[in-house]
């Protein structure tokens, strides 16, 4: 199913070990070149802003293809080509992709270029053609994206698919009528905790390191999506926007107290699961989520003014800093506010020598104490011979 060659995947994933062992230290800067010129990778883009450049460059490339083929077809037959003339630039799409690919390019920005705009021709070819209808078209771009990450393993690919995937559940529960609406958020809790179990299950017992990044993406995602299914905002908002339900002053929404202790809870138990697992990522979700958890009370009840309350909070919250950093600075293992061993970790940068002198039973030199004894002058041929004492 993939296109690229796997050894070259292994190797991709070598060089960045190599960069990461090159930034903490591990090994020298001529290690880290000579390691890369061994192993044969990808033409591939790290830097960010460069990608972003080659993205536009292939864009640009991409719409001049679609032009040439619009102004062709639109020359022949107006009415008929404006019916599939998505399709021809959805294929416009895969076939760039496709030959980029057996190009070797991978992660580089004019890759990403065509396999965006065939997702994006396939959701609008199958907009036109089903007249809008939103399942339809949120499960053809949930196959095609898959398709794509499968293919060519890109991420962004696979964020398209979480998210047509999680609006064809949306979608589908609308469908089902008042019972499905009702049911909406207990279903979207229930499936996105059983896709993140599954995928770290997955990602636990995982042999093949280019799926990683892909499946801690949907892990993550997971995550997002449980915690939002059931938050009191996201679920009162929805229900008047979509629904049609109206609140009236004095009335609140059908088992808000489920979806009050829902918001609290879960951010709260994101954090203990986070310190416990040593998950660095869960950790920003659950410090996100507590922040959006106060947002959502404080849409609704303004308890104390906007000033006074930003300052308490932040009295709080550098009260909480302060403390943490001083119970963990000290922690070289586990917790702690020591510097990432993998960035620039002060340990880590003297393990060579460490290494060197524990192996050839070398001690650092020690410093003599100094000599009680004050020695001047020197004049003739000892210390204090210069006829004085």
């Amino acid at each position: 199913m993939i296109v690229y060659d796997k050894n070259l995947l292994d190797n991709l994933t070598l060089v960045e070990e190599a960069n990461s062992l090159e930034a903490a230290g591990f090994i020298s800067k001529e290690q880290k070149v000579f390691i890369k010129k061994e192993l044969p990778a990808f033409k591939r883009q790290s830097n960010i802003l460069v990608r972003i450049g080659f993205f536009l460059l292939g864009a640009f490339l991409y719409l001049s293809i679609c032009g040439v083929i619009a102004l062709m077809g639109f020359t022949t037959n107006e009415h008929s080509f404006s019916e599939i003339c998505c399709y021809l630039f959805a294929i416009v799409g895969f076939a760039g992709a496709e030959f980029l690919a057996q190009q070797k390019y991978y992660e580089h920005g004019l890759d990403d270029a065509f396999i965006l705009g065939a997702l994006l021709n396939v959701g609008v070819a199958i907009a036109i053609t089903t007249e809008g209808y939103e399942i339809q078209v949120a499960i053809f771009v949930a196959v095609a994206s898959f398709f794509m990450y499968r293919r060519y393993l890109h991420l962004l690919s696979l964020l398209v698919f979480c998210l047509a995937a999680s609006a064809v559940l949306f979608y589908g529960m609308f469908e089902l009528g008042s019972i499905g609406e009702m049911i909406l958020p207990f279903a979207a809790m229930l499936i996105s905790a059983g896709f993140y179990f599954f995928t770290k299950r997955i990602l636990n017992n995982l042999k093949e390191s280019y799926y990683c990044k892909g499946l801690l993406l949907a892990n993550t995602f997971c995550l997002v999506l449980f915690y939002l299914s059931c938050n009191y905002l996201v679920v009162r908002e929805l229900s008047i926007d979509f629904l049609g339900s109206e609140v009236r002053p004095g009335e609140d929404i059908p088992f808000s107290f489920f979806f009050y202790a829902f918001t609290f809870i879960v951010p709260v138990l994101y954090l203990i699961q986070a310190l416990k697992t040593k998950d660095r990522i869960m950790l920003w979700i659950s410090f996100l989520a507590i922040g959006f958890s106060i947002y959502t009370i404080r849409y609704y009840y303004s308890v104390l003014p906007i000033e006074v309350a930003l300052t308490l909070g932040g009295l709080v919250l550098f009260a909480l800093a302060y403390f943490s950093i001083r119970k963990l600075k000290d922690n070289e293992a586990g917790l702690t506010f020591k510097p990432d061993r993998i960035n620039n970790s002060y340990a880590i940068l003297n393990a060579e020598a460490l290494i060197v002198a524990s192996a050839f039973g070398m001690k650092p030199e020690a410093k003599a104490p100094d000599s009680p004894m004050n020695y001047g002058g020197g004049g003739f041929s000892g210390g204090g011979s210069e006829g004085t004492f």
